[in-house]
């Protein structure tokens, strides 16, 4: 059976399980041990060298980062296709995910930072939340103008650009930032779609079981660096830009902010 670590709230995860869903093929998930901590080690270390998730494990392969493994689904299980077939139609829908995966996801995983996780506090905070939200708002209009008059982003059907465009959207969603008109109505198709209910659903049960757990326990465990969060690529430069270049420093402090290092040697 194949394999998926996944955490249900991570977007990336979504995408390859809608994927997996779409294409019939067959899965289980599995949550790694010690996530949040920046360690990771076994048979998820040795799938994710970064130590993040999606990462998949088909007998043995091991393939990790999103985007690398729909490509190998798309190859591995051809039909049906989630990529449209002409190679300019193709080049839009590979720009469209990584818009997503780099400036999009950077806005809602700062916006976690500030809400969920309690970085910044007071008018700093409240400042960022507010610059986060009117940013959503102009990506929204930019996502309306690429789906112009289609039913759906990949084409005259679903495919690869809307399962890399739902869960992103439907995280913005979460902190209060909807759609409208066009993109509203693509994002009510989407979100009735099997594939991504059963994401959705897996998502809704995971924040629902996090309410029993304290934020100030999960916040104390970040004062003393065992809970680290990731500041890599476009999220630290989406704090930076943003205002919250403190946040950054002490993080760095505190030691509960990680960026990668090399990969270990695999034996």
């Amino acid at each position: 059976m194949m394999l998926v670590y996944d955490h249900p709230l991570s977007p990336y995860g979504q995408k390859v399980k809608i994927a997996l869903a779409e294409k019939g093929v067959p899965f289980e998930t599995r949550l790694p041990d010690a996530i949040g901590s920046g360690a990771s080690s076994g048979e998820f270390q040795l799938a994710s060298p970064r130590g993040e998730v999606p990462a998949l494990i088909d007998g043995d392969a091991h393939v990790f980062d999103s985007t690398i493994i729909l490509e190998y689904i798309e190859e591995r299980w051809p039909e049906p296709p989630l990529l449209p077939a002409a190679p300019l139609e193709r080049a839009r829908v590979r720009m469209l995910e990584d818009v997503m995966d780099t400036h999009f996801e950077a806005i809602t995983w700062g916006l976690s930072e500030l809400r969920n996780f309690g970085r910044g506090e007071g008018p700093l905070a409240e400042g960022m939340f507010e610059r986060g939200l009117s940013q959503l708002a102009r990506w929204f209009d930019w996502l309306a103008g690429e789906l112009g008059s289609r039913t759906w982003f990949n084409g005259e059907r679903f495919g690869w650009a809307d399962l890399c465009v739902v869960p992103f959207v439907n995280g913005a969603v979460g902190f209060g930032a909807a759609p409208t008109g066009a993109l509203a109505g693509w994002l009510d198709r989407a979100n009735a779609r099997p594939s991504v209910i059963a994401c959705t659903r897996a998502a809704a049960a995971v924040a629902f079981d996090s309410e029993a757990v304290s934020l100030d326990a999960v916040r104390n465990a970040m004062e003393q660096g065992l809970f680290k969060r990731e500041y890599r690529d476009h999220r630290l430069e989406w704090m930076v830009k943003s205002g919250g270049l403190e946040i950054v420093a002490d993080g760095l402090t505190k030691s509960n902010i990680r960026f990668i290092d090399p990969f270990p040697v695999q034996t």
